[in-house]
């Protein structure tokens, strides 16, 4: 197994501080952490990390964001990179939304704000068994 990176994209700095310090304390230097504030940002960074062919990506990625929303950004990203594996976590999104990101995107979950650390970890432990 490659390096695994988990890349939290929210456009309130609060949830990712929130999101990080949480993994963190869940899986310590295990893992790498990115986070990005937009998806404009998101995409620069993935870019970057995509460049190393032994990185498996996680994105958890919020919903309502301006610009782009959550489900457009991990649609874009899964034309270009299908195995990266994608959750949405949100507190504001409708049924539509999460329905065509499991069709377009092969979104791996969608998790509800505010977040149970629980759900959260054994959403991540499932996802890394299929990277």
């Amino acid at each position: 197994m490659g390096k695994i990176v988990i890349l939290c994209v929210d456009d309130e700095k609060i949830i990712l501080n929130s999101i990080k310090t949480q993994l963190k304390e869940q899986y310590g230097n295990l893992l790498l952490y990115e986070t990005a504030e937009s998806a404009v940002e998101a995409m620069e960074i993935i870019e970057e990390i995509m460049t190393d062919l032994s990185v498996n990506l996680i994105i958890i990625s919020d919903w309502l964001m301006p610009v782009i929303k959550g489900d457009e950004f991990l649609i874009n990203v899964h034309k270009k990179y299908p195995k990266t594996l994608k959750i949405l976590l949100s507190g504001q999104v409708d049924l539509e939304s999460i329905e065509k990101t499991k069709r377009e995107a092969n979104l791996f979950k969608y998790i509800s704000k505010p977040w149970a650390k629980t759900e959260l970890f054994s959403c991540i432990d499932s996802g890394m068994l299929l990277t």
